[in-house]
């Protein structure tokens, strides 16, 4: 079949999200029941975007619109031209873009695999040159592209979708395994019902045989800075927009080709913390060997069996919650302290217990590790398809 020029405005109905009120910050806007989809969330979800960071409430949707499950969101700001469809119902601000396709014309996942393979690319170009990178909707309905018949959209997208699918099941089930990991966590550590708590009398506020430590007592900071020119071709990069939110696993990166500034290496196993607030809760373990931002904070358990202990403990709401308090204001964003890190107080059971919670929580780990992998793996695949389905150099 031949593919034939259009602009998305002949496929569908294109128009800017909504947020009128000033200032956008209003805490009564804010809170509500009403999903609020921002750029960062485009960014980093999948083919849908199903999680969001904010609420509206009903004074926030008023001021704003609700727009359709299966609206393609287009960022024009921050992120140029990064897409992702809405699995729910939501609003989003004026620094999104929402498509929503004309079935008769064309599928929704097929325009987003296809900005994927070369629209972005031209979109960027488009934003490039002024203060802050920012795309108009006159800019992005300015430009054709090549696109089939609608029926031949469709097979083009499920072959698509079919890897983005398993991405998705793979990212519920890991979803589900720090789930369990951290209510662990919590019923050990925080609640301290441990295994034979009930017969163990908690002294000045820690159960008798443990010790109250802290933080830098059970791990130390890596500061093992490089330079791009000396890192070896293909080396991983985990930045922080590589890292999900209140996530305890890594399972994404990219590689150092990405890199322009010094970096700090991290292996297999360590621990990596945003530091700096719009990147603050993103924290995971290292399932391999890389460089990540100089923005992020990186810490090596002191031994095997501190482990998981260490990792569930940054990885929780109540470090993040500390952490948070104690953050410098620096003249652009606030950022973490690891010498107010280090110092944060939690109990230690004794060597025998500790033990037993760090085999518990290793095996979750290699799960986590396994579905990260097999992950990296369907990205791959998919992305080797895409310029290739994209171009009609494959027949479907």
């Amino acid at each position: 079949m031949s593919w034939t020029a259009k602009r998305l405005d002949q496929l569908g109905t294109v128009s800017r999200g909504r947020s009128r009120h000033r200032p956008r910050d209003a805490a009564h806007l804010h809170g509500g029941s009403h999903p609020f989809i921002q750029t960062g969330d485009v960014k980093h979800a999948g083919l849908y975007i199903n999680s969001f960071t904010q609420t509206y409430t009903e004074a926030g949707l008023a001021q704003s619109k609700l727009w359709p499950t299966g609206t393609l969101c287009i960022t024009i700001a921050a992120n140029i031209a990064d897409t992702a469809i809405l699995g729910i119902d939501a609003c989003f601000p004026d620094s999104v873009i929402g498509f929503i396709a004309d079935p008769q014309k064309a599928d929704a996942r097929f325009v987003k695999y296809l900005f994927d393979a070369t629209i972005k690319i031209r979109a960027q170009q488009f934003s490039q040159g002024a203060t802050q990178d920012n795309l108009s909707q006159e800019k992005l309905l300015s430009l054709e592209f090549e696109i089939p018949e609608v029926e031949e959209q469709k097979r083009i997208a499920d072959i698509l979708s079919s890897y983005d699918d398993l991405i998705d099941n793979n990212r519920r089930r890991m979803a589900l395994l720090e789930d369990s990991a951290r209510q662990l966590y919590r019923e050990w550590f925080v609640r301290l019902r441990f295994p034979g708590h009930e017969h163990t009398p908690i002294v000045d506020g820690v159960p008798q045989g443990w010790e109250r430590k802290t933080l830098g007592d059970l791990c130390l900071e890596v500061r093992d800075m490089v330079l791009p020119e000396a890192l070896e071709p293909n080396t991983p990069y985990i930045g922080l927009e590589h890292i999900p939110r209140r996530s305890i696993s890594l399972n994404n990166w990219g590689t150092v080709e990405e890199v322009t500034s010094s970096k700090c290496r991290f292996k297999t196993g360590e621990i990596i913390f945003g530091k700096i607030r719009p990147y603050f809760h993103k924290v995971g373990v290292a399932f391999v060997d890389g460089v990540t931002s100089s923005d992020a904070i990186v810490v090596r358990p002191a031994d095997e069996t501190l482990h998981g202990l260490v990792l569930m403990t940054m990885s929780s709401d109540e470090f993040v919650a500390v952490t948070s308090q104690q953050m410098k204001e620096g003249s652009k964003m606030p950022r973490a302290d690891w010498k107010q890190m280090k110092a944060f107080s939690l109990p230690v059971p004794p060597p025998g217990l500790l033990k037993s919670f760090d085999d518990l929580i290793q095996p979750t780990v290699e799960q986590l590790r396994s579905l990260s992998f097999a992950n990296q793996k369907l990205r791959q695949a998919r992305d080797l398809l895409l310029p290739r389905l994209m171009n009609g150099e494959l027949a479907v």
